[in-house]
């Protein structure tokens, strides 16, 4: 897994644009100005948003992600190496649950995800 992994499956989500808001080379990808995936400088895999705390920590304690440092606990980082799949579909749910809290007249105004 990689950046170029990461780009090609958050540029397919309708709305999602990436910067690097802080510098130093940062790949922070969002939706309405939201925030659901994030690569830090020094490159060790994708952070994603889970519903909430305790999944986090349940994904932390199973091994398949670790905690994201700088960020609130209901995040994880999704470290390169994890499987392709695993990585996609955190993706996709961060992008969801961030997309679902926008406001509804922003919501309608994004294409339909593709499935």
């Amino acid at each position: 897994m990689s950046r170029a992994f990461v780009r090609s499956v958050c540029e397919t989500l309708p709305g999602a644009e990436v910067s690097d808001p802080w510098g130093g080379g940062h790949d922070a990808w969002k939706v309405g100005d939201k925030m659901f995936a994030c690569i830090g400088a020094m490159d060790q895999g994708v952070a994603v948003k889970t519903a909430d705390p305790d999944f986090a920590a349940m994904l932390i304690e199973a091994g398949d992600a670790a905690r994201a440092p700088y960020f609130h606990k209901s995040w994880v980082l999704v470290e390169w190496g994890a499987d392709e799949g695993f990585m996609r579909d955190r993706i996709v749910i961060s992008y969801d649950l961030i997309r679902a809290k926008l406001p509804k007249k922003l919501r309608d105004t994004l294409v339909a995800r593709p499935d």
